[in-house]
């Protein structure tokens, strides 16, 4: 992605060096290609392809998202009324049947392509589907493609949009507060600098950038009520009856801004959580308990590394004097933006020569 916003820079900036970005699609053709090469050990899409990197496939598979994200979490008429389930509200049921049905054969192209390697190949390079074709050898009866296709589309599913849009909204946070921004960007360069880009191994020595990324999910939890729980038996909740089997929705994003609990709720504050001061107060962006999001290590280390190899690599501002739009919000189950964020860049003097070698 880096070499891509350079390679764009230098044929698009203009006369004070500034070149403008569309983030959000890099940021989705990224982390595709994070959950792709770990599931199918490939790229989904390609470096040299128009559109931030986005082969034919990724651009056909993620609009097919973006048509269906409408129509997921959204309460259905006929859940309430089942003689409506004889009309399609919206389209809804078809445009779930179409994705449902792309995903299914995206999932078993990549599964007949793994099938044709050899051992030796899926050995070399090792991926979880490589791994699932191989215990399918030895227990057919389990391990079947329908299984390796679920467990495919659920991470796919669970950590594509999820993680792009957190970035996209740390991004914008700090574009709009430039203060916070030149704070990442001193403590990189004092604890990184400008030799090398920043690795995984760093992430623990940058704490301010964890505050902004913990104060980024405060804020804008990914998945706002996080997902449908079901009452295991009776109980009471907040002075109300709940009956067993009850479907139960939390709602992170209404506990992450209690004024009983916050300061200054709505105000982003990394500071809050500088030295351990934000420890005690409930934050559950990924949930809790046994049912906590697997995937949440994988994602803090995914938006550390892409949001502070951004900071490092490159100099950001808005597009001219308004701030970005920060209330406008997408629909579905996840927080997205609905406007995707543009602003302008270029590379950082002192990171010149580092660039030139990637």
């Amino acid at each position: 992605m880096v070499r891509q916003l350079v390679r764009d820079w230098q044929t698009t900036k203009a006369m004070d060096g500034f070149a403008k970005a569309e983030v959000k699609s890099r940021l989705i053709a990224l982390s595709l290609n994070v959950i792709m090469r770990m599931i199918a050990g490939k790229r989904f899409c390609g470096e040299e392809e128009e559109q931030a990197g986005f082969s034919e496939e990724a651009r056909r598979y993620w609009k097919l998202v973006e048509e269906a994200a409408p129509a997921i979490g959204v309460s259905n008429l006929a859940d309430f009324l089942p003689v409506l389930r004889w009309v399609d509200y919206k389209g809804f049921s078809k445009k779930l049947a179409r994705f449902h049905k792309e995903r299914d054969e995206l999932m078993q192209r990549l599964i007949d392509e793994h099938r044709s390697k050899s051992k030796e190949e899926r050995v070399e390079k090792k991926s979880m589907m490589g791994v699932l074709l191989s215990l399918q050898e030895t227990d057919p009866g389990y391990y079947t493609d329908e299984v390796i296709k679920a467990l495919g589309t659920g991470l796919l599913g669970a950590g594509v949009g999820t993680t792009s849009e957190t970035t996209e909204w740390m991004m914008s946070l700090l574009l709009n507060n430039p203060e916070a921004l030149k704070k990442t960007r001193d403590e990189i360069d004092a604890r990184v600098g400008n030799e090398r880009l920043l690795e995984e191994s760093d992430l623990s020595n940058l704490p301010y950038l964890q505050c902004v990324i913990t104060e980024t999910l405060r804020i804008y939890p990914t998945t706002p009520l996080l997902l449908p729980h079901e009452a295991s038996q009776e109980c009471s909740v907040g002075g109300f009856h709940i009956p067993r089997g009850t479907m139960l929705l939390v709602n992170a994003y209404a506990i992450h801004r209690d004024p009983k609990v916050w300061e200054e709720p709505t105000k982003f504050l990394p500071e809050r959580f500088e030295g351990g001061k934000g420890e005690g107060k409930l934050m559950i962006p990924f949930g809790m308990g046994r049912r906590r999001c697997p995937g949440e290590a994988l994602a803090m280390r995914v938006v550390g590394l892409v949001l502070g190899t951004l900071i490092q690599c490159f100099e950001w501002e808005g597009i001219g004097k308004e701030e970005v739009d920060m209330t406008t919000e997408g629909s579905g189950l996840t927080l997205g933006k609905a406007i995707p964020l543009e602003a302008m860049y270029r590379p950082r003097q002192s990171m010149l020569d580092t660039l030139k070698k990637l």
